[in-house]
């Protein structure tokens, strides 16, 4: 009998204690996955019963940018899906990715059933990296039915029309539609910052309300900081301060230098969370 083996039981792997696909059913079967995602598919839905009941007369709607981009909206399948993502990724997204990622550690150790997870024996760092690839997982699959859903439905009710914005001439639809998976990717990216932030909070609280809404807090604090030009070059290592630079796809030709520095700087703040999340879980004494 080998070293490793010594003191365990017969049988046991720690590489099946919990599996990646068992993780995915339990979350899968919570209440809360299925109001996030069924959202996800029910927001463009709602956004385009909206557009119905204009009138096109409304003075608050009859000017501004926001009122071009309305009409850009109802142009093509294309330009719907651009717009529900413009009015989603401030807020709606951040949210639901620190739904997930938030509340998948703290709500195991709320309801006293994380140490029992370990008492399986689950490994510790296997039993993080499972919850973190689900977490991600889910993630994802809400901004696919969400850029999903809001293209299908606008294409049946719009068309399939070049894409259109403010900042550059009409592109092609084949085109476009690279370049609207490409935006997708950025925002994807983007939010691995309220990931990694959500993450490391659900393991250092054990209310997972508390996780949530803290991610999402310094997330609007950070985007508030932004804004404000007297920080200088002080900006520029803000999670946020790359936030809007998806718009550099809808340019011609494309602008992708902001695009490679808000890549660089939310995988590195959230290698930097998770780093710490890891090693602050593997030492926790969990007692609940």
């Amino acid at each position: 009998m080998s070293t490793a083996t010594i003191g365990a039981a017969t049988g046991y792997r720690p590489s099946r204690t919990l599996t990646v696909w068992q993780e995915w059913r339990r979350q899968a079967s919570r209440r809360r996955t299925q109001l996030a995602l069924g959202f996800m598919v029910l927001l463009p839905l709602i956004v385009l019963v909206a557009f119905q009941f204009d009138s096109g007369g409304d003075d608050d709607n009859g000017g501004g940018e926001f009122a071009s981009l309305i009409d850009l909206a109802t142009s093509g399948g294309l330009n719907f899906t651009l717009f529900t993502l413009f009015v989603s990724a401030g807020f709606l997204l951040t949210v639901v990715v620190a739904l997930f990622c938030g509340d998948t550690v703290a709500s195991e150790a709320s309801w006293g059933s994380l140490r029992y997870l370990l008492a399986v024996p689950v490994p510790r760092a296997r039993l993080l990296a499972v919850k973190l690839v689900v977490a991600l997982g889910y993630s994802a699959v809400a901004l696919t039915l969400l850029a999903g859903t809001a293209l299908l439905v606008g294409t049946l009710r719009y068309g399939w029309s070049p894409l259109r914005s403010t900042v550059a001439a009409e592109i092609p639809a084949g085109e476009g539609l690279l370049r609207l998976l490409g935006i997708l990717g950025y925002l994807a990216v983007g939010l691995l910052v309220v990931a990694g932030l959500a993450f490391l909070l659900s393991v250092l609280t054990d209310a997972p309300l508390g996780a949530v809404g803290g991610a999402v807090l310094l997330f609007i604090l950070s985007s508030i900081l932004d804004q404000i030009t007297a920080l200088g070059s002080i900006r520029s290592f803000l999670p946020t301060h790359y936030s809007d630079a998806w718009l550099g796809l809808l340019s011609t030709p494309v602008q992708s230098d902001d695009i490679v520095k808000g890549c660089i700087s939310a995988v590195a703040y959230a290698t930097l969370f998770w780093s710490l999340a890891f090693w602050r879980f593997t030492r926790k004494d969990v007692v609940s």
